[in-house]
């Protein structure tokens, strides 16, 4: 029997979402970067360019180098599965899709500078997976300890730290997923 019959595509938004983020960036390696310039990275642009339109989503799919894409997806591709089956593709590509616009507007509103990545959904996805025991009238420790040790991380460093990560895209992207799973497990 062929051992490759028994791998199951398991959770299709977040693998293809994975795949499509790693072609993205063989493409950057290919084009020197000028395809992270021109598609994959958000910065303020006149509303007269119609790739700014685009952009504002596809930021997402968008990494530096190796270990920004790592550091993203091997949380994305922890969590996301697990995820993707409670609640389903359509909510996932829904709080993805919602995340990196969020992100992506406010990125464009506040920073100067070019953004790429999807951290903004690695958080989102953190906050939504600590609702995922949310039981009625009680408030999970886990999502308790999501918001203090993650959230609280991003605050801190976005205070203290001076370098190119972009915290508010992170504390953002966890509100996303604080709502998210609140609206997502209100029943």
């Amino acid at each position: 029997m062929n051992p490759l019959k028994k791998i199951q595509y398991n959770a299709p938004v977040v693998l293809s979402f994975s795949l499509l983020s790693l072609a993205v960036l063989g493409l950057a390696r290919l084009t020197n970067d000028n395809s992270n310039a021109l598609l994959f990275s958000v910065y303020r642009a006149p509303f007269s360019d119609p790739l700014m339109y685009l952009r504002v989503f596809l930021h997402a799919l968008g990494h530096a180098n190796l270990a920004h894409f790592f550091n993203n997806f091997v949380i994305i591709l922890l969590i996301g599965p697990m995820l993707e089956e409670k609640y389903g593709g359509k909510n996932i590509i829904t709080m993805m899709i919602v995340t990196a616009l969020v992100t992506g507007v406010l990125h464009m509103a506040v920073s100067p500078y070019a953004k790429l990545g999807a951290s903004g959904i690695v958080f989102t996805f953190i906050l939504v997976g600590s609702f995922t025991n949310l039981k009625r009238g009680k408030i999970p420790l886990t999502l308790i300890l999501a918001v203090v040790v993650f959230l609280g991380r991003e605050v801190v460093s976005s205070v203290t730290l001076d370098n190119n990560v972009a915290y508010l895209t992170h504390i953002v992207g966890g509100l996303c997923g604080a709502l998210f799973g609140f609206l997502l497990n209100k029943r």
